[in-house]
């Protein structure tokens, strides 16, 4: 899925006093404070972080209240959508003029109906509705599938997605991962058909067929050529019968 990325940063967190005897667990809840929530110095959300303090000493800021700064090193994995990007969500709602998904769990998304392709028709199943394609009868959207869809817009505050699934490679992740793994063979080759059959039967098969190609082997080569003028014919065990015609000459 597009959208996420990873970024090294140099941050310093602010910690009260109070919180001096325990400045480990004071970072890290500083750094919670963060997740999940649209920053605008990584212009993104972040979701995982992991710390690696770089001074072992903090500066005392001045002021009423004398905050100290700790200067440490941070990987953040951050959420970035943009307009264009693909991204994958898990249905929640569908109705004829809309899909509602979520995605990474805690954003919401909307594809309204003129964001749909037309190959994608609105259906009522079991009571429930679901989206089927009129090309591929296994390509269904219904709830709790993960599509994927293209990015429209975004609102920073809420983090609500807008997207679209007019582009052909956007739907459903499962039928169109299906569709890439597709595979074209043959059952030309005598060792191919019915895995039953073939394991019961084809020793057999192939053993008279042995047999039969032998039995054609043996009449070509009972073939009639002439030397000499004189007719002269090949049999199974290759030895050469003179003609009738030459018997007789040799015989007078």
């Amino acid at each position: 899925m597009e959208g996420l990325s990873k970024s090294d940063a140099n941050l310093i967190v602010y910690v009260h006093p109070s919180q001096s005897k325990n400045v480990d667990k004071a970072i890290l809840r500083e750094l919670s404070s963060l997740l999940f929530k649209y920053s605008q110095a990584f212009d993104g959300v972040v979701l995982a972080y992991s710390v690696d303090p770089q001074d072992k000493c903090a500066r005392i800021l001045s002021g009423v209240h004398p905050y100290f700064g700790v200067r440490l090193r941070a990987n953040l994995l951050i959420f970035s959508p943009k307009p264009n990007m693909l991204l994958e969500g898990k249905v929640v709602k569908i109705t004829r003029e809309s899909i509602h998904c979520i995605v990474l769990g805690f954003s919401s998304a909307i594809i309204t109906d003129e964001n749909i392709r037309n190959e994608l028709k609105y259906k009522a199943k079991h009571g429930e509705g679901v989206y089927v394609s009129r090309y591929h009868k296994r390509h269904v959207i219904k709830v709790g599938a993960v599509i994927r869809f293209e990015v429209k817009s975004l609102d920073e505050e809420i983090l609500h997605i807008s997207g679209s699934l007019i582009p052909a490679n956007a739907g459903s992740v499962h039928c169109l991962d299906e569709e890439i793994l597709h595979i074209s063979g043959s059952l030309i080759p005598a060792n191919t058909g019915s895995v039953h059959w073939l394991d019961k039967y084809f020793v057999d098969a192939a053993t008279d067929s042995n047999k039969e190609t032998k039995t054609e082997e043996e009449m070509e080569m009972q073939e009639q050529i002439t030397v000499g003028g004189e007719m002269l014919s090949f049999v199974n065990d290759h030895e050469i019968k003179k003609s009738k015609k030459r018997r007789r000459a040799e015989d007078q």
